[in-house]
């Protein structure tokens, strides 16, 4: 069994946003050489996601408004988090609702998806480098 990994570097200019990443990750597909195998999708920061979902706008500024009331940013003194001098305890609360990785089967060499299906990076608390980790293994 092969293994490949690859980091993509995110940096949105926005506080909260969503990026389709499924070219960079197909990318990273084909350049591991592997054929048959899983790959996982990982936002390696705790105020960001991964996620599977239709990429559609309409969509995406859903999820945004849902998730900004589930958990509104303001008022910060609202959350024992930002009593430690953050500001982002709402960041947190978006990324465990929206999920931390997600693992797609590759076949024949290329992300083996459902109808619609692409992979989204999420951002919650962005203007800041941040990085996903892309870890491949198979044959």
């Amino acid at each position: 069994m092969k293994s490949f990994r690859k980091e993509i570097i995110m940096h949105l200019p926005t506080e909260r946003g969503f990026v389709n990443i499924t070219p960079q990750v197909e990318q990273a597909v084909a350049e591991s050489g592997i054929k048959e195998g899983l790959v996982l999708v990982n936002a390696m920061h705790i105020t960001a996601s991964v996620f599977i979902n239709d990429d559609e706008r309409g969509l995406h500024h859903d999820f945004d408004t849902w998730l900004e009331e589930l958990a509104p940013h303001a008022p910060i003194s609202c959350y024992h988090h930002n009593l430690t001098g953050e500001d982002n305890a709402d960041a947190h609360l978006k990324r465990q609702v929206m999920g931390r990785e997600v693992v797609v089967a590759v076949t024949a060499g290329r992300l083996d998806f459902g109808t619609w299906e692409q992979i989204f990076y999420g951002e919650f608390d962005g203007r800041r480098r941040k990085r996903v980790l892309v870890k491949i293994i198979g044959e």
